[in-house]
């Protein structure tokens, strides 16, 4: 059996089907694991270049215990505890706690005043009864296009629970008064690299899960669950082939037949892609059978990339928190630049932080900083960021000051990363974060299934179902471990 791409989709599946008896061998163009789940360290300070948050741990305890030893017996998994601390231009800070949903909303009712408690519990309510109806049926299995979603039309409750219809602004306005609450809940579009005002209603179970499950960090960084699990995939046996691209997915009649890469052909009657989905059906076969994903591919949005800063900053910071967001004043000209059709840089953007208190990360008095900007991806026209990245650094680090941090003065180095890095280093056509974003309000359905028409040939990682984020990620590893035990 093939695996092509060892990111956190590729490690998850792997393990599992290394497990089940299965064959394993990984084929990963990058030098090491990860993925986008990556890691950078210099001179004592570490950063994560990937994802900063871990959420809904549960499905990365059940891989880990599944596969082997537990997670905590492999990893240092932490509590963030205050988890987001939200600045907005008024001068007004929300600052959320980590677990409880009656805690994060006493918080916005101290921060905020008015009805704002009770619409969030009602907001998170909502959010409760929608994760209820598609926990199981909609993300824990394979779907296959809009006959999956009947279940749910089949009762008007549900129906309604889940209103397909309503975007998630139009959800915020209905419920939450408070302009700055809204903005709270628009930015976990984003967590799926989406635009609030075309994303459907039922991504409100991304903060439902985060308020009730809790907001998680590992020791040293989110990239050691990556090193955890490619530990684990050796100790089950798995083969890994790190510098080695897979050009192509060989097929005939019946279905795959393997894998080329440029030291030849490998047999495999499976083949598991932990690949951006574009990717895979417009370049890697030449099938027929890749028009119809292709056709649906050609309706979707991609997610938007992400433009980073690492910092490593001398002293610290008064009031820093784990998780840190400074909004502007204008949220929605930040979308409307990230799916432009002349993409430029958010000249006034959202500034996000990750600051972790992990000696592991920063040299004693020191802080290491990781600051994500949202920004489109390389599509044509491109921008040039050979000639724009530093200059757009110094301006979001004018930003940040001008919104009351001023850290240029403790920065000892930084290093930028651009959607070109994220492009080349992980094959994401434009650098794209999530694959694919989920605007529209069919988006779910259209979403890439994990077992492919081509017999043999399944789909694993964020750009396919369920999407993105690292605790979807781990389930669509399992959905395919499942699909390939009943094939």
């Amino acid at each position: 059996m093939a695996v092509i791409g060892a990111g956190m989709g590729g490690l998850a599946v792997a393990a599992r089907l290394a497990t089940k008896g299965h064959a394993v061998t990984v084929y990963e163009q990058a030098a090491g694991p990860g993925g986008k789940n990556a890691g950078f360290h210099r001179d004592g300070f570490r950063f994560d270049l990937g994802p900063s948050t871990l959420t809904l741990p549960a499905v990365y305890r059940d891989l880990f215990l599944k596969t082997g030893r537990s997670l905590e017996e492999s990893v240092d998994l932490m509590e963030v505890e205050p988890a987001f601390a939200y600045h907005f231009t008024d001068g007004t800070t929300v600052t959320v706690p980590g677990a409880g949903v009656g805690a994060c909303a006493a918080a916005m009712q101290d921060a905020l005043g008015g009805d704002a408690a009770h619409e969030w519990r009602a907001l998170l309510k909502r959010a409760g009864d929608i994760w209820a109806l598609t926990r199981k049926d909609i993300l824990g299995r394979s779907l296959n296009g809009y006959r999956d979603l009947l279940p749910l039309a089949r009762s008007a409750s549900s129906l309604r629970t889940v209103a397909p219809w309503q975007t998630m602004r139009q959800l915020g306005t209905a419920t939450l008064q408070d302009p700055r609450a809204r903005m709270i809940l628009d930015r976990y579009a984003t967590y799926t690299g989406s635009d609030p005002r075309r994303c459907p209603a039922a991504l409100v179970t991304i903060p439902f899960v985060e308020q009730t499950f809790g907001v998680w960090h590992i020791g040293g960084g989110l990239h050691v669950l990556a090193e955890a699990l490619h530990t684990r995939c050796e100790q089950r046996g798995v083969e890994f082939r790190f510098g080695c691209r897979v050009d192509r997915i060989t097929t005939n009649a019946e279905g795959v037949t393997g894998v080329d890469t440029a030291t030849g052909h490998e047999a495999a009657d499976l083949v598991v892609a932990d690949a951006d989905v574009r990717t895979v059906y417009s370049q890697m076969l030449d099938d027929p059978r890749a028009a119809s994903p292709l056709r649906r591919l050609s309706r979707l949005d991609p997610s938007f990339s992400g433009f980073v800063v690492l910092l490593a900053l001398r002293g610290t910071t008064a009031g820093i928190r784990h998780h840190n967001v400074w909004f502007p004043d204008d949220y929605d000209a930040e979308f409307d630049a990230l799916f432009s059709k002349d993409p430029r840089p958010v000249p006034d953007p959202t500034i996000y932080a990750c600051v972790p208190d992990d000696p592991l990360m920063r040299p004693e008095g020191h802080e290491s900083w990781f600051i994500l900007i949202n920004a489109p991806t390389q599509q044509p026209p491109a921008l040039d960021w050979a000639v724009e990245a530093q200059s757009y650094a110094d301006h979001i680090l004018d930003v940040l000051a001008a919104r009351g941090v001023d850290v240029r003065d403790r920065l000892l180095w930084r290093e930028v990363r651009t959607p070109v890095h994220l492009q080349d280093g992980t094959g994401s056509p434009g650098g794209s974060i999530y694959g694919l974003s989920s605007n529209g309000r069919t988006s779910t359905a259209l979403r890439p299934s994990n077992r492919s028409p081509v017999p043999g040939l399944f789909l694993v990682g964020g750009s396919a179902h369920p999407g993105g984020g690292l605790p979807l990620v781990g389930m669509s590893a399992e959905i395919v471990a499942d699909e390939i035990g009943r094939a």
